[in-house]
């Protein structure tokens, strides 16, 4: 039961800017799959003939490996919670690229969604890791991800099944990028609001707050 205890730990989710954030994350990957899984079915429905539909992933690829390193390198130089502001804007971009799937009339649109899709991509993954770290402390950042991770396991698959049914309904996927696009534009929504609720708690708990443990700088070029 003690090892139990010591690898199920709950304590992180009793800070409460852990519990929103990881809320705010869950909520925003609800739809995040739906376009990895369905784009080339819908590229094959509305562009019959185009036979390079594959480029399409290769451009998500491609700008998230681009987006990891970019934004990695941008994070660093934030201070502090206000990292999560690069993913807040990452989750409304994401969400809006997705409703404009369907608005692409022409292949060269479809190229540029996608382009931004791996953007965003490479700056939601990159950050998740150095904002637990400012929202827990060092020592308990291991759980937090992984706590994160299997909260967003159930919202990332059940998105993409959801939007194989819209489909069956509606005879397109029309619906299913629309509405595919409005969690990561509602998790947003809660993100920004969690450096806020930060601050308020360091100056109430200035000494309880584990968050107060802060990254490593990088070591000097001396």
């Amino acid at each position: 039961l003690a090892q139990i205890k010591k690898y199920f730990n709950l304590r992180v989710f009793h800070i409460t800017t852990y519990r929103v954030w990881a809320f705010g994350v869950a909520t925003a990957v609800f739809g995040y799959f739906v376009p990895y899984v369905h784009l080339i079915s819908h590229v094959n429905e509305e562009f019959k003939e185009t036979q390079k539909e594959w480029i399409l992933l290769v451009c998500i690829g491609a700008t998230s490996g681009v987006g990891r390193l970019l934004f990695g390198k941008i994070g660093d130089l934030i201070p502090g919670v206000k990292k999560i502001y690069m993913q807040v804007a990452s989750f409304m971009v994401l969400g809006l690229m997705s409703m404009m799937i369907p608005q692409c009339r022409v292949f060269e649109g479809l190229i540029v969604v996608c382009l931004f899709l791996g953007l965003c991509d490479g700056c939601f993954i990159t950050l998740m890791a150095p904002i637990a770290f400012e929202l827990v402390g060092p020592m308990q950042a291991s759980q937090a991800i992984g706590y994160l991770l299997g909260l967003m396991a159930l919202p990332m698959t059940a998105g993409p099944p959801i939007a194989g049914l819209l489909h069956d309904y509606f005879g397109n996927y029309h619906v299913a990028f629309y509405l595919a696009g409005v969690p990561p534009m509602v998790g947003g929504m809660v993100l920004f609001f969690v450096p806020y609720i930060h601050q308020r708690l360091q100056r109430a708990r200035p000494t309880e707050d584990p968050s107060n443990d802060k990254m490593l700088p990088p070591p000097s070029s001396a």
